[in-house]
């Protein structure tokens, strides 16, 4: 498989661990109760995901051409 990198959002749970997405792959979400088993977690997600859409025949997306940028809100009360 040809090297890809893909950016992943952790997110702390209020409970313990964290939750990881990929923005980039739909639906690719995983779990750790560290941050390094959640990276590790990621990792082997983001590896069955795109195996998968390979197997599938479907095109495997890439964060080429994306940019990112935080948006602050003020919120409304």
């Amino acid at each position: 498989m040809p090297e890809r990198q893909y950016k992943i959002l952790l997110r702390e749970e209020p409970e313990g661990g964290y939750t990881v997405t990929v923005p980039v792959l739909p639906g690719c979400v995983t779990y750790g109760s560290t941050l390094e088993e959640a990276i590790s977690m990621a990792k082997e997600a983001i590896e069955l995901y795109i195996e998968h859409l390979a197997e599938t025949g479907d095109e495997i997306p890439t964060e080429e051409g994306l940019f990112e940028y935080t948006l602050k809100i003020s919120a409304h009360a």
